[in-house]
């Protein structure tokens, strides 16, 4: 049995109920966002969850062994809640969501919560969105491990690389703007931002990290377009990328003693050799 308060227990108990779920969200951004499926809004425990965006949520599966918990969710996306940009935008990757069971004729009692996770993947078929809701337990089906590879397994400027970023990041300004994935800037030259990343800070796209797929001079290509439009004048900042080859690391970066690949282990091919009986 999931812990409740008293009056909670006791309501749920009796023979006619007043509930109502209640979805706590958290975004990467730290937003906290609270929806309802009840006709009206629900205040529990100074938390306000709306209604006006309306969600249809499947039947929460769970169980005592270590099975990951099953749920999904359909909700409208409107200006005042969920939107299409904040989607696309990555704000909800990953977001923590906490599923509880109200009683909304009083909600002062507390609510039972039925679910814990991270949502998973999200598909977009118009103005509706479907969210997986991936449980606790999620991590635990995660293989944890390296497999040898010629090129480097570290990302630039993390841990296990070690190069510092803030000497090699610049700000830079937009200055004219083709599509949602290109603009020129000004402040930033050269072509060693192929692979790094543009971080915007202000505009419409303020607070987007995009990976950069090309860079000529002043101009740059973003690998996918930003889910919001681009204006001359807003500021970004911008690292260089890594190819994570050895060679790109020696030298450009000096720092092949923290390497993470295996450049000189022999391939598949050289595994499978056999000698020529044909040769003389």
């Amino acid at each position: 049995m999931k812990p409740a308060s008293a009056n909670l227990a006791a309501h749920l108990a009796g023979e006619v109920t007043t509930l109502c779920t209640c979805w706590t969200i958290t975004r990467t951004d730290g937003l906290v966002l609270g929806f309802t499926d009840h006709d009206r809004d629900v205040t529990v425990g100074g938390m306000s969850y709306r209604a006006a965006g309306g969600y249809s949520p499947s039947a929460v599966a769970s169980s005592a062994s270590l099975a990951v918990d099953n749920l999904d969710v359909d909700v409208v996306l409107d200006d005042e809640g969920i939107t299409d940009g904040d989607l696309r935008a990555g704000l909800y990757d990953h977001a923590e969501v906490e599923v509880m069971l109200v009683n909304w004729a009083a909600p002062t009692d507390g609510g039972m919560v039925l679910s814990r996770g991270h949502l998973g993947e999200v598909a977009l078929k118009g103005a509706v969105a479907t969210a997986e809701i991936r449980g606790l337990v999620q991590a635990l089906a995660t293989n944890i491990g390296e497999y040898f590879s010629a090129d480097c397994r570290a990302s630039l400027g993390d841990a296990r690389c070690g190069v510092d970023l803030t000497a090699l990041t610049v700000a830079g300004a937009v200055t004219a703007v083709m599509s949602r994935r290109r603009f020129t800037a000004a402040g930033v030259a050269g072509a060693e931002y192929v692979g790094g990343m543009v971080a915007f800070s202000s505009g419409a796209c303020a607070g987007l990290r995009m990976e950069v797929k090309a860079s000529d001079g002043a101009d740059i290509t973003l690998f996918v377009p930003v889910p919001r439009e681009i204006a001359v004048g807003d500021s970004f900042t911008i690292h260089p990328g890594c190819d994570r080859t050895a060679a790109t690391c020696r030298q450009r970066y000096d720092n092949i003693i923290n390497f993470r690949g295996e450049p000189f282990v022999p391939g598949q091919d050289r595994a499978m050799d056999y000698p020529n009986a044909r040769s003389g």
